[in-house]
């Protein structure tokens, strides 16, 4: 039986380049203006920061746009649980997954 390797991996410098253009939209959009919203990044780690829950959204769709634009696969994105950080403030982790489980590849 012929055996082959899959791969899978998510281009760090396009995520990266995904962040800073959805950061720097934001910050020019009208509706996010006097707003704490932002996407920081550490490594495979993305943290989202917003006001409330409907401007995380905004900023999840602004960067999930930025990633199909720049060819990072929106499917490698792994959102976690909402956290309240103070009074109305949320954040939320976003996991980029690397590579593919061994359980989905078979």
């Amino acid at each position: 039986m012929p055996s082959f390797d899959i791969t899978s991996e998510v281009n760090k410098v396009e995520l990266k380049n995904a962040v800073e253009q959805s950061n720097k939209e934001i910050q020019n959009r009208f509706d996010f203006k006097g707003s704490d919203a932002r996407i920081e990044q550490t490594d495979l780690t993305l943290t989202v920061y917003a006001d409330d829950d409907f401007k995380l959204k905004q900023v999840m769709d602004v960067f999930t746009g930025k990633c199909a634009k720049r060819g990072v696969d929106v499917r490698a994105l792994a959102p976690k649980d909402l956290e309240k950080v103070s009074g109305n403030k949320v954040k939320q982790f976003v996991e980029v997954k690397n590579g593919i489980e061994t359980e989905k590849s078979k």
